[in-house]
Formats: C-alpha cells, sequence, structure tokens
C-alpha cells in the first residue's frame, strides 16, 4: 500500500484520539460534570500519580533510542519537567501539591505496594513498550499529547466549579502543562510525520496511538471499579 501524505497521516492519528482518547471515559466525563465524591477524586490523585513517577522513565527510554542530537537535546527538556531541576520544581513535585490539596501525604503518593493492580499493570506495560519498542513507535504512543491541552484546560474550569474543597494551587500541575505541552506536541508531530515514510511505519504509528490510549483508558477502568462502590 502507498504511504500516506503527511496531511492525510496526521489527520488518521487525530481520528484515533477523537474515538479513543480518555476524555471519552465515563470516569472523566463523571469528573467534569461534578458527579466524582471526594473519595473517588483522592483515588484518581493517588493512582494518577504512579504514571507521573513512570513519564521520566519512558522518556529516558525514547531519549538512549532517539538517532538525531538536536531531538535528544529537545526531548531531554521533558524529562526536566516532570523531575524538575535545583530551583525549578517540576510535574511529579506540582502532583505532590495536587496531592495535599485532596489530602494525601508525600508518603501516600509515593507507596507504590497500595497502587491499584490495573493501574500497575497499565502504567507497566507502557514503560515496557517505551523501552522495547522502535524509537519512531514510542514516540508516536505519546501522541496522545496531541487530545491532552483541551482537557487540561476544561479539568482547571471545572474542577474549581464542582469541587471547591480543592485548593486552588493543587492545580498548578495542569497550569504548567497547558504552557510546556505546545513544544512537546510540536516535536511530537516532527518526528513521527518527518520519519514515518512507508505505510508499514505509519501503521505501526497508528497502532501506538491506539495502545496508549488503552493505557489510559485502562488506568480510569481500574479506578472506576475500585473507588465508586467504596465511596
Amino acid at each position: 500500500m502507498n504511504a500516506w501524505s503527511a496531511e492525510e497521516f496526521e489527520a488518521r492519528l487525530r481520528a484515533i484520539g477523537e474515538k479513543r482518547y480518555h476524555h471519552l471515559h465515563p470516569f472523566n466525563e463523571r469528573m467534569h460534570s461534578g458527579d466524582l465524591s471526594e473519595g473517588e477524586f483522592r483515588g484518581w490523585v493517588r493512582n494518577r500519580f504512579y504514571y507521573q513517577m513512570n513519564l521520566p522513565k519512558k522518556d529516558a527510554f525514547i531519549l538512549t533510542k532517539l538517532p538525531g542530537r538536536e531531538d535528544r537535546r529537545r526531548w531531554i527538556q521533558r524529562i526536566i519537567d516532570h523531575d524538575g531541576r535545583t530551583g525549578d520544581e517540576g510535574g511529579m513535585e506540582k502532583w505532590v501539591r495536587l496531592g495535599a490539596a485532596v489530602g494525601l501525604t508525600r508518603e501516600e503518593l509515593y507507596d507504590v505496594d497500595t497502587v491499584l493492580p490495573g493501574v500497575r499493570f497499565a502504567v507497566d506495560a507502557y514503560v515496557d513498550f517505551c523501552r522495547e519498542k522502535p524509537w519512531l513507535e514510542a514516540v508516536a504512543s505519546a501522541l496522545t499529547e496531541l487530545f491532552a491541552p483541551d482537557l487540561l484546560s476544561r479539568r482547571i474550569t471545572d474542577v474549581r466549579q464542582h469541587y471547591p474543597w480543592v485548593a486552588s494551587e493543587g492545580l498548578e500541575y495542569f497550569r504548567a502543562r497547558l504552557t510546556q505541552q505546545p513544544k512537546d506536541i510540536a516535536h511530537l508531530l516532527e518526528l513521527v510525520l518527518d520519519n514515518a515514510k512507508t505505510r508499514d511505519q505509519q501503521d505501526a504509528c497508528a497502532r501506538a496511538l491506539e495502545f496508549k490510549c488503552d493505557v489510559l483508558w485502562s488506568l480510569l477502568d481500574a479506578v472506576q471499579l475500585a473507588y465508586r462502590k467504596s465511596s
């Protein structure tokens, strides 16, 4: 089969997110309509942190495989954005502040033994994917970021409206990502669209994006199952 044009390929990738990104998950829909109990919201924050903890690890695996020096120099900023550095609070520390805003301690967030098994399985599968797959497919799996800015904007607005018990400073993670993601998205699209030249490569990238959508969906499945009955 002939390769898609860059425009056709990008449209195909965006269509995957429109149908499969976790903004459509019932848990997210309930979050944004104000239907979550405090226990459900807190359970999401606690378990999602396991995903946040592992983002720098998956990015480090990708970093080691990127073929170009300039791309490695740009990609490493992702690790800094999450881990932070001296004098610059990173995303994980901002998530700790979100945890505090919903009543979770740092120790509770970092206690990996209490992560829901379904969440652990999904996140570990994502890290393994990025470690084992060719760099192009690993990069393509991160294209879920294409669909994140709208969700993040809604989250800031809807949490402030529906969950006033969550302190505003706890939402700084989402505000920061709104400024960081445009450059990340631009780099992702550049890498994937410029390097997926054959139809086989494009199909592999599409499957990688579908897999990542499944990871995010499975994470919410686990949280929804565990906390709705007990909330």
